[in-house]
């Protein structure tokens, strides 16, 4: 029988990275991007899990959930899950106190491969050795060069699809748009990402416009909160025009209420804000019990083994900001080769190792 790993320690710190360039999308422009890392130490190991959010959320670490993990089983993951959401109830279990729960989530994960010695791929078994990522950025601040070198960048490198930012100035998206076909070339598939910024009858519009550059995935044409409005666009977007939404999913009844709502053709899910390991796959299963296919959000490091097992999984987003901050601070952080991730079953858990040094001058 298995001996219990009671947790010693939880640890948390918050480091903020200045962006390479200004970036904005259809609705937000940010100059900087604060990651959140907890630690979680049992039976002399350490976990390490992350989630890009505020310096609040690691202050709701530090205060409100250590007395809820010290103690108990570092092995039974699922028990600590439950224990960490009740705990956070009455804080509503949305937003800050999601990422927090991720971000110790994953941490529990990290350590439990490690008191295994086992990697995260190996525990979660795969459903694929390798997953498809597509180049994601193309900001609505970037220049007509930068937009070109950076998709076209990522179309040279074997990428198969690449994915800009619209809806800042919808008169020239469609300007753009053709700027980035013309970058990538006929036989690279085209994403686009309004993050909410149109109208409806907007929408609509301009997925007629975005068909002419082939685009194969309109991602939050409008709000994500908008179902109805989803599920319409759904419904009358050109042939081969997939509807994508779900980044905002931080609980299991958000993902249902959306597929419920027949409102995408792919849904998205980023462990960093839903749970964790655990709600990440919990939201999969839904996900597949819809046969509606599944694309993480962000964090590629995090989502490469995640993705690799769920079987509705389609592809994953290499964010360029965050793509940069994991290759700069952890050690193990996977690399595309020909447009797919795969992760490294050689290294227990997750595989990564913070960069101590070169994150401490960025603490925040």
């Amino acid at each position: 029988m298995r001996a219990q790993a009671p947790i010693t320690a939880v640890d948390v710190a918050a480091y903020t990275i200045p962006t390479d360039a200004p970036e904005s999308d259809g609705t937000l422009a940010w100059n900087a991007t604060t990651l959140v890392i907890a630690k979680v130490r049992a039976a002399g190991r350490e976990g390490l899990g992350y989630t890009y959010a505020d310096t609040a959320t690691a202050e709701l670490v530090r205060t409100r959930l250590p007395a809820v993990l010290l103690g108990a089983d570092a092995w039974s993951t699922g028990a600590r899950w439950i224990d960490m959401t009740r705990a956070l109830r009455n804080l509503g279990r949305a937003g800050i106190s999601a990422m927090a729960v991720s971000a110790l989530d994953i941490a529990l994960w990290d350590l439990k491969g490690k008191l295994a010695g086992l990697s995260l791929a190996a525990m979660l078994g795969n459903s694929r050795d390798a997953i498809m990522a597509y180049g994601s950025g193309g900001f609505t601040s970037y220049p007509s060069e930068r937009l070109q070198e950076q998709l076209g960048g990522w179309a040279s490198a074997g990428f198969r699809a690449v994915k800009m930012k619209v809806g800042r100035e919808p008169a020239q998206d469609a300007a753009r748009v053709a700027e980035a076909r013309k970058a990538i070339g006929p036989d690279v598939d085209l994403f686009v990402d309004a993050n909410g910024a149109y109208t409806e009858a907007m929408a609509l519009e301009m997925a007629q416009r975005f068909r002419e550059q082939s685009v194969a995935y309109f991602e939050e044409p409008v709000s994500s909160d908008h179902l109805e409005s989803l599920r319409l666009l759904r419904e009358r977007r050109p042939a081969g025009m997939a509807i994508a939404a779900g980044e905002y999913g931080y609980e299991l009844f958000y993902f249902r209420r959306m597929l419920e709502a027949g409102a995408v053709d792919v849904i998205q899910a980023d462990a960093t804000r839903c749970g964790g390991v655990t709600g990440f796959m919990m939201a999969a299963a839904v996900a597949e019990s819809f046969g509606v296919p599944l694309s993480s959000h962000c964090a590629p490091s995090l989502h490469v083994p995640l993705c690799c097992a769920a079987h509705g999984a389609v592809h994953l987003e290499w964010f360029h900001d965050h793509a940069r901050i994991e290759e700069a601070l952890f050690e193990g952080a996977p690399r595309p080769h020909d447009g797919l991730l795969a992760p490294d079953r050689t290294r227990p858990g997750l595989g990564l190792a913070l960069r101590e040094r070169d994150a401490e001058r960025l603490c925040a």
